[in-house]
């Protein structure tokens, strides 16, 4: 089963009258990038609530901000007075008048300047409280995961439809490859021999030489690996957990092998199947940026 790397999951948990929010977002990313927005008091877990992460989800840039509300409070949201960080503020300003030589004296609207000293969100104990916050996060996680596989499940219905209409094409090519090729080499015959007339004891050589170039315009064997590309790529789809960077590399595989199906192409035929085989390999390609 595959996973979208693109989601969104939110988990609360109320401890009397406060509500610790986790909200978890996800976007494509080829590592696993993650970036935590934590309260104050709970700014020292941020290792261990990484590593929960790391355990649950493999790639994407993950966001996640955890937040302490209380109904009653505007915009729900909390905050104490830290006396130590007033007192540091009002301290720090003093120090600054003095070495500056400024009279004016110290207002309110300056010592707020220093909000994020003298605020604190310090309600909840930080150990006690702390499997409240794990918790949370853990619902929000789930719930991520749960929108992440409803997505993937989507896009793997997108590649396999796609893949098994490459599968398909490659088998009309190959069925269309030795008429092409006998054409081809009855063609280069024929023009051979409105430039040199009666071929004569060139006649051999002449033959052996039209051979070798058909030969070199032969695509069975691209298509050959093309489908065992393919069969290894439904594979992965199914039965992989980490599919994404696996599938990228199939798809570069098989976007090579139709890559030199196109070039070496004698027939107008065969040319339109490789065109619209590139085109399906490159909406997969967009696809599988998508996958964990």
């Amino acid at each position: 089963m595959i996973y979208s790397m693109t989601g969104y999951g939110k988990g609360a948990t109320q401890i009397s009258e406060f509500i610790i929010e986790a909200e978890i977002k996800t976007l494509n990313s080829r590592y696993l990038d993650i970036f935590i927005k934590l309260p104050k008091s709970f700014q020292d877990k941020e290792f261990e609530i990484r590593e929960v992460l790391k355990r649950k989800l493999k790639r994407g840039k993950i966001n996640l901000s955890v937040n302490i509300k209380k109904d009653g409070f505007d915009n729900g949201k909390i905050a104490e007075i830290s006396e130590e960080g007033l007192k540091n503020t009002f301290n720090l300003l003093n120090k600054i008048k003095s070495e500056t030589n400024i009279s004016d004296e110290i207002k309110l609207d300056h010592i707020l300047l220093f909000n994020h000293l003298i605020f604190t969100d310090s309600i909840l104990d930080p150990e006690k409280d702390f499997h409240f916050v794990l918790d949370a996060i853990d619902t929000a996680v789930n719930d991520l995961i749960e929108m992440r596989k409803k997505e993937g499940a989507e896009l793997s219905a997108d590649l396999n439809e796609r893949v098994n209409n490459i599968l398909q094409t490659v088998s009309e090519i190959e069925s269309l490859v030795q008429d092409a090729l006998n054409d081809y080499y009855y063609k280069l015959r024929e023009r051979a021999k409105q430039l040199m007339g009666e071929l004569g004891e060139y006649d051999d050589r002449l033959k052996m030489e039209l051979a070798l170039l058909t030969d070199r315009s032969d695509v069975t064997e691209e298509c050959v690996r093309l489908k065992s590309h393919i069969k290894l790529f439904l594979d992965t789809l199914k039965n992989s957990d980490e599919a994404g960077r696996k599938l990228n590399f199939i798809s570069q595989e098989m976007n090579r092998e139709a890559n030199t199906i196109n070039s070496k192409s004698i027939s107008s035929e065969i040319s339109h199947r490789g065109i619209f085989i590139k085109e399906e390999l490159e909406k997969i390609r967009e696809q599988i940026q998508n996958i964990e």
